[in-house]
């Protein structure tokens, strides 16, 4: 039996999420921010960031790990450089604003780097590199994550799939921009193949008894 596939129009769905956000007491500026990070995740095919991730969000804020007002801190700043806390907050909000003040610093002195903590999950990281690529930067973005992935000969998670994403402006229409995860997959595309379940590839993900696994919900037990 084939997939259904359904059709939803990016604005509308863009529209639903910022709603989505804003009843749970996040501002309307803030709320924008979160939607278009998910929404471009959507249209640019990197669905397990999209608004597949809107219910983490949503049960996250509901059980108070994450704070829907984020008020973020700079705790140390140079002309070049700052340090921010972002409270726990939304890492969407968090990141963007970092990456505007590293924009910020870079217009006027040729660089600028932010470091943040007491961030939370901020979709995809290329959406941040984007940001600095459209100023005519060249945009750096990475972050840690918890531990998902053992070393090798391992079984116990140790290691972070840890995003990075780099790219910059190009000749052509589009520009250049790689954003991945340190691992051979992130628990994201897991989710995926879970929600459509649908069996994994060979290799990508072990068991405990360092098998490879081709069931993707072994990986959340």
């Amino acid at each position: 039996m084939s997939e259904k596939i359904v059709y939803i129009d990016a604005k509308r769905l863009k529209n639903f999420m910022k709603d989505v956000f804003i009843g749970l007491d996040v501002t309307k500026e803030d709320a924008e921010i979160c939607a278009d990070v998910l929404i471009t995740s959507d249209i640019r095919g990197i669905e397990s960031h999209g608004i597949q991730r809107m219910k983490m969000y949503y049960d996250r804020i509901k059980a108070g790990i994450y704070y829907p007002r984020t008020e973020i801190k700079i705790i140390k700043e140079s002309p070049t450089t700052a340090v921010i806390d972002g409270g726990l907050g939304i890492g969407h909000v968090i990141a963007y604003k970092s990456m505007k003040l590293a924009i910020e610093k870079a217009k006027k002195y040729g660089i600028g780097a932010v470091a943040v903590r007491n961030s939370t999950h901020f979709g995809i990281a290329g959406y941040y590199s984007l940001m600095a690529i459209k100023e005519g930067m060249i945009g750096i973005a990475v972050t840690n994550t918890r531990p998902s992935v053992p070393p090798i000969c391992g079984v116990e998670p140790m290691l972070g799939t840890n995003p990075l994403t780099a790219g910059c402006p190009t000749n052509e229409n589009f520009p250049f921009l790689i954003d991945c995860a340190t691992s051979i997959i992130q628990r994201g595309k897991v989710e995926v193949y879970n929600r459509l379940k649908k069996t994994l590839p060979k290799g990508l993900v072990i068991n405990n008894k360092e098998e490879s696994e081709i069931d993707p919900a072994v990986s959340f037990k």
